[in-house]
């Protein structure tokens, strides 16, 4: 029996608040969706495991039934493999991320570019890579209403994970690719080092090109497995305030996502992380949004 979203009076703190599905790894998408009606966030973002274990079609009606909003889906991207038949099966399964965001009802697709080919150390021509794999996915995007939103991922990603590091390194792909559905995701866990962060994020507003922010702290000691290495905003070392603040000046209007990959949090009730997620919400960013 699928659940009606509950109402939210005016001024409760959380109406650009959205639940970014790893933050809860071990709901279904279904029980994920039910949490956030429980705890009044209006927004859900995405992983595609959560859609594909379900089918797309029947995440749509599961979040459209509770009146969620969709901001994002997590993942396209990995375009770097070595071999011409691994980037173009990757490619494929871009459409295929592209086809499912639009089916859920979101018009962003987040993209986690892929780290070095194996056995590479050439920098500019994975990114060169980048760039080209994301100008062929361009129009197939745009003609599904879809925006793609390159992610920097932090530089100790960089070997495996994302060659583009940087919002300046987003942008400027976005910038030569010259498509009004090419933009960045700014995550601050992943991009707070970063010393000219402030200006990139100016420069992202005024082309239009913020399609989806994402918020987490940096924790230490880190974990052996550095992408685990997140915490709720408040508990680490980024001033997530000024980042928002600054984001909100570019001219961001969306739901800030909270995305937390972290063990000990993945093994808390649900409903305890929801409640903690928005009472930090409330303290650290509802008033900036």
């Amino acid at each position: 029996m699928s659940t009606t979203a509950t109402s939210t009076s005016p001024g409760h703190g959380l109406e650009r608040l959205a639940l970014n599905t790893a933050t809860t790894k071990r709901w279904t998408l279904e029980e994920a969706a039910d949490g956030c009606v429980r705890a009044e966030i209006p927004g859900i973002g995405l992983w595609r495991d959560r859609v594909q274990e379900i089918g797309a079609e029947k995440a749509a009606t599961v979040l459209r039934d509770r009146g969620l909003t969709v901001t994002s889906l997590c993942r396209g991207g990995f375009f770097t493999a070595a071999e011409a038949a691994a980037r173009r099966a990757a490619r494929e399964d871009n459409r295929r991320a592209i086809e499912e965001a639009a089916t859920v009802g979101t018009d962003v697709l987040v993209l986690v570019c892929g780290g070095l080919p194996v056995g590479s150390r050439d920098l500019p021509a994975a990114r060169a890579t980048v760039t080209e794999a994301i100008a062929d996915l361009a129009p197939y995007a745009r003609d599904h209403g879809i925006k793609l939103a390159i992610e920097p991922l932090h530089p100790m990603f960089c070997a495996d994970r994302a060659v583009v590091s940087t919002l300046a390194q987003a942008l400027d792909m976005a910038d030569e690719i010259s498509a009004p559905n090419i933009g960045v995701a700014v995550d601050t866990y992943h991009v707070w080092w970063d010393p000219q962060l402030y200006k990139e994020i100016a420069r992202a507003g005024a082309a239009s090109r913020i399609f989806a922010f994402q918020v987490c702290d940096w924790v230490l000691p880190l974990p052996e497995d550095a992408l685990l290495g997140r915490g709720h905003v408040g508990d680490g070392h980024i001033d997530i305030p000024a980042i928002t603040r600054a984001v909100v000046e570019a001219g961001y209007t969306g739901l800030v996502e909270v995305e937390i990959f972290n063990q000990q949090i993945w093994h808390t009730p649900g409903d305890q992380t929801l409640a903690l997620m928005s009472a930090r919400h409330r303290a650290h960013l509802s008033p900036l949004l």
